[in-house]
Order: C-alpha cells, then structure tokens, then sequence
C-alpha cells in the first residue's frame, strides 16, 4: 500500500463522496398522492416508510404538511390551497429551513397524483436513501481507516453500528384483532415448550417454574453479592445449554479469563476438583474423568470471548455474526457494570441504557440474553442477609428491562456454622408473566458449580 494513501488528510464523511441520487420523480408522486389521498400517509407509516427519505426538501414538507392536516380532514383529499396555508404559516414561524413550493407549483404537483401505487415508490425512495447512507458509511470507513488515530476496537465497531443504523426497519404495523390470537393461544395451551422454543437451565425446579427454561427475546438478570457464585452460575446456563443441549451460545466474560472459564467448565463437567487442575496435581483418576468427558466439551458449540473491553457496538457486531453463521440463541455477559459504559450525564443513566441496549438486542435477534449484576450493600445490612431486587446495584432501569431476576444467595457465605451449609437458593425475584419463588440448590464450590438438591 502506498504511504501516501495512508499519511493522507482526512476529511470529513461525505465531502468529496459520489452519493447516490434520490428518485426525484418517485418522490413527486408520492407527494402529490398524499394530498390527493392522505390516508396513504397512515398506510406507508405502518410499513415503516421514514419522509426523512425524501431528498428533496420541498416534497418531504408537503408530506409534513399533510400529516398535520389528515386530523381536521375527515375524508376525501386535501387540496394543495389548504397545504399551502400550511407551508406559509409553518414558515412565518421559522419552521422551514428551506422555501416551501408555492400554491402555483402545489398545484402543478397535485396533478401528478397516482391512487394506487404509492407503496411502489415509497419503496424506490426508501431504496435510494439506502444506497445514500450506504455510500456515506463507506466513506466514513474509508476516512477512519486513513486516520493516524485509527482504533481498531473503537472504528470498527463505530461503522458496524452505523451499518446497522443504513436500512432503518421501521416500526412495521403488528395489530392485531384479538381473535386472531385464539388459534396460537390454543396451540401454545396444548403443546408442552422443547429445546427449539426454550433454553433448559439445567436446575429442575427453575426449569418447571419458568416453563421449560428460558424463552427468545427475554433479558435475564441474575444478581448477587460479589464471591456468591455468579459466574459459576452462568457457566451452569451455559453448559447446559451447549454441552448438554448442543444451543449455540456466547460467553462474554469481563473478569475471567478463557482458561481459567474452561478449567471451571473441566471440572464441572468431569467432576474433577478445582485445586487439583490449579496446581497441576490432577490424579490418573481425574485425567480418566475428563477424558470421558472431552468429546462432548469439544463439541459444544460454546464461544468464550474475554477480551479486556466490551462496549454495546461490539457486543451487537458479535451477535449478528454469530446468529447469522452459528445460530446463536443464548448470551450470557459477565457482568453489567463492566462492561464500556456509553457517555452519559451519570453513572446511572449509563447503566440504563446499557440495559435497554440489552433487552433491545435480545428482542430484535430473538434470543436471551443473560446478564450479570453487582448487588449493592444492602444484604450486609440486614439480619437475614437475603438480598432482594430493589439491591440491583447503580440502576433501577435494570429490574425494570428484566423479564426475570435471579438472586444468588448463600447462607454459609455469611454463617460458616450455618445448619445450611452447602445449600445455595436462587431467589426467582421478578418473572414477567408468570410466578416467583426460591430454589433451592447445592453449592458444589470444589467443582465449580451448582446442582439440583436431588443430585447431591
């Protein structure tokens, strides 16, 4: 590569850039078809159609204009004399940066309206703004590649973002009269969920109470003190799910390292003592265990990432891939607070919305997403020292974005002689749609895991 090509200034996106042209002719039917036929106006929002598409400025303010008259106009169309009101008055009030067309030249649009092909060039407009944002990304990526501040953490995953942001998807209509339901509800009624609608936690009773383990679309927030177990409990998610059910799942882990993750998993898996994997003192008997065990391991489609940093934007890049060439169904981040917070007034509004980013990122690719999070100190500072939900540390908008909140708690944690000793409860705290309660199980600490009480 030339180093004159690298050691080249940059300018700003889109300065020197060969943009796409807008369908201007496709944008001048459309504008005259909505004052001729406002409900078209309605009809494209519920398919997502954005007037921010238009490229001409004067069209997309007729759109405007008839947006804002379709609620005094109960039927029939709107006459470009009443939009011309409109326009003039929006631009005595310095609402239009730019000059509107004048009743002569409404009128002259109106006579382009077509009634039954709206959609069509909505969709050649939409298609051409496409190609524009598109261009103007490239070119973006191209300046950034260019820079002598290139980062490639923070660029990458700054043009991934911006390509999601190209095809805006747009809020599709999805009402629906209520007896169209009646079909799916019976038939959810009747069949018991699989591995293809849920993720199994490998935990009997919290299989049972959330209906067969977790669904698509659904947060998770499991929740605890520090040195309670949390990343041991989320390698239990995450062992069931791939090694025991073969379900393609991420692990992002901020604190453990990989081998340190897959010597837990090792000795979980293959019941092999913690220490003795440590120290490097495994006996003939362990290394018969985990011999056994390899293959399944070795197979499970189960990522593990740790690197130092995870921001929203590589998170999302990562999951898109990964849905898209292994059919990822589960994530599981440890923990919340560590991860690279986006730029916010505090601390607070940070985390929350890091969390709606969350939610949001399961519900669009239809998979759960299990995160991990630090409890205040306000199990300390009871007697029983059982934590609840309003402990979910720096941000009230984490129990509000979970479909369901797990609390770790370990009695023995705080009571060495405590007559529950080995006993570990996950305190179902909120389950959105259905009923909380406490499970009990067995904290195997020397493996590396939880378990039912019946496998004790």
């Amino acid at each position: 590569m030339s180093s004159d090509l690298w050691d080249a200034p940059v300018d700003e996106p889109g300065a020197d850039v060969a943009v796409p042209h807008g369908d201007i002719d496709a944008e001048m039917i459309l504008a005259a078809t909505a004052m001729a036929r406002p409900d078209v106006v309605d009809e494209l929002a519920m398919q997502g159609f954005d007037p921010a598409d238009f490229t001409r400025d004067q069209y997309r303010w007729v759109w405007y204009a008839v947006e804002e008259l379709r609620a005094s106009f109960k039927g029939g169309d709107i006459r470009y004399i009443a939009v011309d009101r409109k326009l003039q008055a929006w631009r005595a009030e310095g609402r239009i940066p730019t000059v509107p067309l004048n009743q002569d030249e409404l009128g002259e649009l109106y006579a382009h309206a077509q009634h039954g092909s709206a959609d069509w060039y909505a969709a050649r407009i939409t298609e051409k703004a496409v190609a524009s944002r598109l261009a103007m990304v490239g070119a973006d990526a191209g300046a950034r590649a260019r820079s002598a501040t290139f980062n490639a953490d923070d660029d990458v995953a700054a043009i991934q973002s911006a390509l999601d942001d190209v095809v805006r998807t747009g809020a599709q209509d999805e009402t629906r009269l209520v007896g169209t339901l009646l079909e799916e509800v019976l038939t959810d009624a009747t069949t018991p969920p699989t591995n293809d609608d849920r993720i199994p936690t490998g935990f009997m009773d919290l299989d049972s109470l959330l209906s067969g383990g977790f669904a698509p679309g659904q947060l998770i927030v499991i929740g605890a003190r520090p040195a309670m177990g949390k990343t041991t409990a989320a390698l239990g998610f995450a062992r069931a799910a791939a090694i025991q059910h073969g379900i393609p799942t991420l692990f992002e882990s901020l604190e453990m390292s990989a081998n340190e993750l897959g010597r837990s998993i090792v000795s979980a898996e293959a019941r092999v003592a913690l220490h003795h994997m440590k120290l490097g003192v495994a006996t003939d008997d362990d290394i018969q265990r985990m011999a056994r065990h390899a293959p399944a391991v070795s197979a499970a489609p189960l990522y593990i990432n740790d690197g130092a940093t995870l921001s929203m934007p590589m998170l999302r890049a990562r999951v898109r891939n990964l849905v898209r060439t292994a059919g990822l169904r589960l994530v599981i981040v440890d923990y919340l607070q560590l991860m690279q917070a986006p730029k916010a007034e505090s601390r607070q509004i940070a985390v929350s919305e890091m969390s709606r980013q969350l939610k949001l990122l399961a519900k669009e690719f239809q998979i759960t997403v299990v995160v991990l999070a630090q409890l205040n100190r306000g199990p300390e500072q009871r007697q029983e020292k059982v934590p609840q939900v309003s402990d979910l540390r720096e941000s009230g908008a984490i129990e509000q974005d979970a479909d369901i909140v797990i609390l770790l708690h370990r009695p023995d944690a705080y009571e060495k002689e405590s007559p529950r000793a080995g006993e570990a409860d996950f305190i179902v705290g909120k389950h959105r749609g259905g009923a909380t309660s406490t499970i009990t199980t067995a904290f195997q600490g020397h493996y590396g895991r939880f378990v039912d009480m019946a496998n004790t």
